[in-house]
């Protein structure tokens, strides 16, 4: 019996799993805080007789949520290597670590961890069925707290996968989430949803065959260094402003990331591919305004980038510099001929169709500026690697397709590539201008006019990537995720 300060939890493990003649029981040392007594926790069972040290797993889960319930805040719980009783409940702060050798498993029903308290420490865990209730999102972690880490956890079979609700300057970082293996894409869960919530981390996670990553009426995130596949929508924002979402990998999933009625939100760096099927979309945004998409490879998708209505508040635009869309079937597709959007610095090659409008219009009223396009078919006889004359795409024959939906199945075939010949030969009619870029570049390899030191807003309302850097005016809202305050010094794993 090992006890400190008058506490005991031993004496009370070892009435709740008895040791009868010809076995013992397997304990492991729990490190606790300096104030906080020596645990042991029970691990499994050696049956007698087996003289050869073979550990075998006890047939009951062993009772996890009692030795939480006893212990103190500030502790620090090691679980030794065993399946451990789900669901349980922490209300307290204190470090839960599995040290990549416990299981938590919740039986089929809830959640496998409520997390009810702030600055508590999840990591280590493999965590594992969950309920199938929607309504209750049975998750692998439920969190209502602040200032939690949540780390290097392993959660599947698990519907939702880590959920955050009115839950604030959180870190999830490195852990492998999947939602459950026997359910449609669409019963699925979500791998990571955030609701009314400010001021989180979500980095470094793998994500593999649940529904969304879902940010619902939430700000000032910060969401990178994530890979995403085999999901619904890699990453899908619902009325939430002021977010980062940087340098993540979102592949093989129906759509990568859709901005719906979210604005001031930062996409840069990220890599996005294989968003095929009808409804394929690298980055889409209806009705989002003041938005930045930098510096992304958008590769390899139905549509490259998707704009509806985008930017839909009065005087503001969206700036789409520095981008590589490549491979698509179409590089840049809007739903109408809408205006604001700001194209400069980036690259399009080898897509089916570079800019396309799905009503018979134009993209003209945008600004296209400095863009390499593969199919430039002008010179450069200063050699200043800007083609001498605009680029200045014309639409013929593909306006079948455009004002007759169910035409676009032709596309490519020879017929349609014949009437395309006949109508640049000689028109029937005025060909419609799709866009006019008055400084196409004629290489690949250029320095772009913009540069990402100063990618901010020309007088836009809302805050734009200073945000996520330099704004620590309480007009601006300080306190941004990039700039979260850490009074507990719980962050200090990067």
């Amino acid at each position: 019996m090992y006890s400190l300060e008058g506490r005991c939890i031993v004496t009370e493990l070892a009435k709740q799993y008895p040791m009868n003649k010809g076995r013992s029981l397997l304990l492991a040392v729990v490190a606790l805080s300096a104030s906080a007594a020596l645990v042991l926790l029970p691990s499994g069972v050696l049956h007698g007789g087996d003289l050869s040290g073979e550990v075998r797993a006890s047939a009951q889960l062993i009772d996890l949520q009692t030795l939480i319930d006893k212990a103190k805040k500030g502790d620090v719980i090691t679980l030794a290597k065993g399946v451990y009783k789900g669901p349980v409940t922490i209300t307290k702060a204190i470090t839960l670590d599995g040290q990549n050798k416990a299981t938590i498993n919740a039986g089929g029903k809830g959640s496998v961890i409520y997390l009810k308290a702030s600055n508590v420490t999840i990591k280590n865990l493999h965590l594992t069925n969950t309920g199938a209730q929607h309504n209750d999102l049975d998750a692998g972690i439920q969190v209502r707290g602040d200032f939690n880490i949540i780390k290097n956890n392993r959660i599947t079979e698990s519907l939702f996968g880590i959920d955050l609700q009115q839950s604030s300057n959180n870190i999830v970082r490195r852990n492998y989430i999947s939602s459950k293996s026997d359910a449609s894409l669409g019963i699925r869960g979500d791998a990571v949803r955030l609701w009314y919530s400010r001021n989180n981390r979500i980095e470094k996670n793998t994500i593999r065959n649940s529904r969304d990553m879902v940010v619902w009426y939430s700000a000032d995130n910060v969401i990178s260094d994530n890979d995403v596949a085999f999901g619904r929508y890699g990453l899908h924002f619902m009325y939430s402003k002021y977010n980062l979402v940087e340098n993540n990998t979102i592949s093989k999933n129906a759509v990568g990331i859709f901005l719906m009625y979210s604005d001031s939100v930062v996409i840069r760096g990220n890599r996005i591919f294989q968003a095929l099927g009808a409804a394929g979309v690298g980055i889409g945004a209806k009705e989002a305004s003041n938005c930045d998409i930098l510096d992304n490879e958008i590769l390899y998708n139905s549509t490259g980038i998707y704009l509806d209505l985008s930017p839909f508040q009065p005087d503001t635009t969206n700036r789409i510099y520095r981008n590589k869309i490549a491979f698509n079937d179409l590089g840049v597709s809007f739903l109408n001929d809408w205006v604001g959007n700001i194209f400069k610095d980036n690259s399009f090659a080898s897509n089916s169709h570079h800019v396309s409008v799905s009503s018979f219009a134009g993209a003209t009223h945008n600004v296209w500026e400095g863009n390499y396009w593969d199919d430039y078919q002008g010179f450069d006889r200063n050699n200043d690697l800007i083609g001498d004359n605009p680029y200045r795409p014309k639409v013929y024959a593909d306006r079948l397709w455009m004002d007759v939906k169910p035409a676009a199945f032709f596309r490519g075939a020879p017929v349609l590539s014949m009437l395309d010949f006949l109508e640049r030969l000689a028109p029937f009619t005025e060909p419609l201008l799709m866009l006019e870029d008055k400084m196409p570049r004629v290489s690949r390899t250029f320095t772009p006019l913009t540069s990402s030191k100063t990618d901010v807003s020309g007088g836009n309302a809302g805050r734009t990537l200073n945000t996520f850097g330099s704004a620590t005016d309480s007009d601006t809202r300080s306190g941004t995720s990039m700039q979260r305050l850490d009074p507990f010094g719980i962050d200090t794993d990067k």
